[in-house]
Parts: structure tokens; C-alpha cells; sequence
């Protein structure tokens, strides 16, 4: 706990520092580390804070209204950007360029929106882990390596850039947010967009949505897991009824982790892994199977692109 109150305590000085007297527009998904962000930079700044939820489009199921319910008291600026994300990514399938189409259009939103608002610089959540593997060539997060050469701001401010996600969540605590923030579960920046294998629609999106929300409903409360989540992987053959059908094939993940460099599935009963799969298949009809990942990180990372 000392250790979190001394970082807050300089996190809050180096905002200050590095905003000056300007203002400053900040992304908040809602994450823990966007949330530690916007408490630390609301008592840095105070009414010089601009936070900004961008609506993707490739959102969990109620994320948007639950981020609104959470953060409605900071002012919060929620941009609805569907139309916009679907656009950029229409025939996109290489999954780095999917990560660079969608960070550069995090960029340029925010750009569009510190015009309007006279902000000069952008505050965002990027964690010691984001660096690494964009560095590393792992994977672009769309905060690091996603993001576009030329950008408008004065500076990019990140105040965790050196944490570890659980050291951002002992910061969280020492913050005194509510536990479903301290504790929630990564959700990558790139949304369900690195849930979904080759191109981003609409309706393949939906499908995900759904499944994500089935599979957090079944493991979430029970086995509070680091991560789990579905993802969709290309369609394949399944009998529904008296007919063959052509249908989508999701594949269900549950980690383990302490900080996301590693992580171990969660080894679920036979029965849950059968309770799921009948609920994907049966409450979503365009799916006509369900597999579950058992492979540690590494060799396999987390998300799926």
C-alpha cells in the first residue's frame, strides 16, 4: 500500500508537470488501467480533463451503458464511432493491420475531438506488458505499436507506462475505486475486432458479442478467471435438427494469469464445457460448434490475433 500511495502521489505530479496549464483529453474504456487513469488524472487536472469512450462498435454486450452508469460523474464524453470502425476495417484480414486501422482511428477521433475541446495533449493507460509486446513484435496494441507516426498532440501522456497490471490493480485499491473495477478483466483495446478471425463485420461481430456474453455469464462469478472470452474462428459443417448447416465455429478460452506475459487455461469440468457449448450452439443459431482452447501462453498469446 505504501508503494501505491508514493506512486500516486508522483503520477499525479508528472501529469501535472507534463499537461501544464493545458488541458488534456483522455481515453477511458473503462479498463482498470484507463480507470486508474482518469482518478489520477482528475485530481491532477480537475475540470482541465477531457475524458473521452470512444463506441467502437466491437464492444461487449452492455459495455457502453455500464461505462456511462460508471463514469457519468467525470464528465465523460461517450463518441459513438460504430459506423466509422466498420468502415475502416471493411476487407482488413491481416491481423497486425487490423490493430494499425483501429489504433489509427482511436488517434484521429481523439485528434478531432481535443480540436473541439482546445486540449493539447492525450492522457491514455498504456502498461509496462503493451510496451513489451509491441516492442517485441508480439503483437501492435493499439495504444503502442498500433498507433500512427503523425499525430497532432503536443505530448502522450501515460502515467503507468511502467506497471504491471497487478500493480496497476494494488494502485486501484489505494484509489479506493469500487471493486468491479479494481477486479475486472482485461478487455483488449482493439475490442472484439481481435476476437473475430479475418474480416470485421457487423454481423460477425454480433455473433461474438453474444458468445462472449454466454461464456462470461457461465465462468465470470464461479471461477473468476483472469480473462475468458469467446472468439470466432471461420465456419465449418454441424447438424441442427434434420439438417446440415453451415455454420460458425467459436472457440471458448479461460486464463489464468498474474500480468498477461503468461498464462494457464482453466481446466473447467467436462459438464461446464458442455453447458457452454450447448448454450452457444442453441441460443445463437448462426454457430453450428464450440471448441475449448486448453493452450498456455506461451506458446499461444491470449487473444487470439
Amino acid at each position: 500500500m505504501v508503494m501505491a500511495l508514493s506512486f500516486i502521489e508522483q503520477a499525479i505530479r508528472e501529469i501535472q508537470e507534463e499537461a501544464g496549464g493545458d488541458r488534456v483529453v483522455m481515453a477511458l474504456s473503462g479498463g482498470v488501467d484507463s480507470s486508474v487513469c482518469a482518478a489520477l488524472a482528475s485530481r491532477a487536472l480537475g475540470d482541465r480533463l477531457v475524458p473521452i469512450y470512444i463506441d467502437t462498435g466491437l464492444m461487449r454486450k452492455g459495455e457502453t451503458d455500464r461505462i456511462r452508469q460508471l463514469f457519468g460523474h467525470l464528465n465523460l464524453q461517450v463518441i459513438d464511432a460504430g459506423e466509422e470502425f466498420f468502415r475502416a476495417l471493411r476487407g482488413v484480414i491481416d491481423p497486425e493491420q487490423k490493430r494499425k486501422v483501429i489504433g489509427e482511428r482511436f488517434i484521429r477521433i481523439f485528434e478531432r475531438e481535443a480540436r473541439k475541446a482546445g486540449a493539447k495533449h492525450l492522457l491514455q493507460g498504456t502498461i509496462y506488458p503493451d510496451r513489451i509486446e509491441s516492442q517485441g513484435g508480439i503483437k501492435s496494441h493499439h495504444n503502442v505499436g498500433g498507433m500512427p507516426l503523425s499525430i497532432e498532440f503536443k505530448r502522450v501522456i501515460e502515467p503507468l507506462r511502467d506497471l504491471y497490471k497487478d500493480e496497476v490493480r494494488n494502485v486501484a485499491g489505494a484509489l479506493a475505486l469500487p471493486p468491479e473495477i479494481q477486479h475486472r478483466m482485461p478487455f483488449p483495446g482493439p475490442g472484439l475486432a481481435v476476437r473475430v478471425l479475418g474480416e470485421v463485420t457487423p454481423e460477425k461481430i454480433a455473433i461474438v458479442r453474444a458468445a462472449n456474453a454466454i461464456v462470461e455469464d457461465e465462468l465470470v462469478e464461479q471461477y473468476r478467471p483472469w480473462q475468458c472470452f469467446a472468439a470466432l474462428l471461420g465456419l465449418g459443417t454441424g447438424v441442427k435438427g434434420d439438417n446440415r448447416i453451415h455454420g460458425w465455429i467459436v472457440a471458448v478460452r479461460a486464463v489464468d494469469s498474474r500480468d498477461g506475459m503468461t498464462a494457464d487455461p482453466v481446466l473447467l469440468p467436462h459438464q461446464v464445457m458442455g453447458r457452454i457449448a450447448s448454450r452457444i450452439t442453441s441460443e445463437i443459431p448462426e454457430v453450428a460448434r464450440a471448441v475449448y482452447d486448453i493452450t498456455p501462453k506461451p506458446p499461444a498469446t491470449i487473444e487470439y490475433e
